[in-house]
């Protein structure tokens, strides 16, 4: 039986010999039929996603059923940084992501930029992605009446995340000179490793004021619904973040002297001058609309 399976794999090998040469000027095409395919596929996820967000996000911001947002999860787990064009062998820790985009040489590390990229944008919904850096931070920001979808893609991103305390408390007053705060409980303060589930914050609860950190050079797809827009009230705003003890206690909700370490006051802030982002292209495949 050993010597039959022998011969007939001698055969074989002679003949792959022989045809060889036959074969070497189809590699190209077959490769070019390999990436047609892949990218076919990238593409239904894609489009998948933008077709599931018609659907259940609207411009009013009127929240989807939970079997929506669960359809949505379900989706976006299953996205890797291929899916969106992103390739990880050319991933570098400057900030530019995977997107080709040319490296800043004479800029330090430590100024790098995050990338923002658009992949669509309508009035009910974004979907963009953010390319950062190691150590690069997105400061702490609201997310006003809206809930957002955020998928990372490749590497580590710490993720610390608030809620307003409900109703709202505020501190006795120091005189002037002190920031106006409320008080805020922290919700989220972890990292999040690719491949990881989908997470999602709504517009009171699940963390809606969060602070993005990155660990490693990572990649995070959002999905936000409604995008902001200033103008019907959903303005971006940052806030620095206080330890609890920095403030008396003053009035509105009662406050468990147990969960004292889990609450911070939060004051509005300018844009921060470090806050580093530049605009980068989307080699993706393309949203059919």
């Amino acid at each position: 039986m050993f010597s039959k399976f022998r011969n007939a794999t001698d055969k074989a090998r002679k003949l792959a010999i022989e045809h060889e040469n036959c074969l070497l000027p189809f590699i190209p095409c077959f490769r070019n039929l390999i990436n047609m395919v892949e990218q076919q596929n990238s593409s239904s996820k894609v489009q998948a996603s933008y077709e599931l967000c018609r659907k259940i996000f609207t411009p009013s911001g009127a929240p989807p059923s939970s079997s929506a947002i669960q359809k949505l999860c379900s989706l976006l787990d299953t996205f890797g940084p291929a899916d969106v064009g992103l390739k990880e062998e050319n991933r570098d820790d400057r900030g530019h992501g995977m997107l080709g985009l040319n490296r800043l040489s004479s800029v330090a590390r430590w100024a790098q930029p995050i990338t923002y990229v658009d992949v669509y944008e309508c009035d009910s919904f974004t979907m963009c992605i953010f390319c950062f850096p190691t150590s690069s931070v997105i400061p702490l920001h609201d997310h006003p009446s809206m809930t957002v979808f955020s998928k990372v893609l490749y590497g580590s991103l710490h993720v610390k995340a608030y809620d307003w305390v409900e109703p709202a408390c505020y501190p006795k007053s120091k005189g002037p000179g002190y920031p106006a705060v409320r008080l805020a409980k922290l919700t989220v303060d972890k990292t999040l490793t690719a491949p990881c589930e989908t997470s999602v914050l709504y517009p009171k609860r699940g963390g809606n004021l969060h602070c993005f950190t990155a660990v490693t050079p990572c990649a995070v797809l959002d999905i936000l619904t409604p995008p902001y827009r200033e103008d019907a009230g959903r303005k971006c705003t940052y806030y620095h973040d206080y330890p609890f003890s920095t403030f008396s206690r003053g009035n509105g909700a009662e406050i468990d002297d147990e969960k004292i370490d889990d609450l911070a006051w939060l004051a509005e802030i300018d844009t921060p001058d470090d806050l580093y982002m530049r605009q980068g292209a989307y080699t993706g495949p393309a949203v059919q609309v």
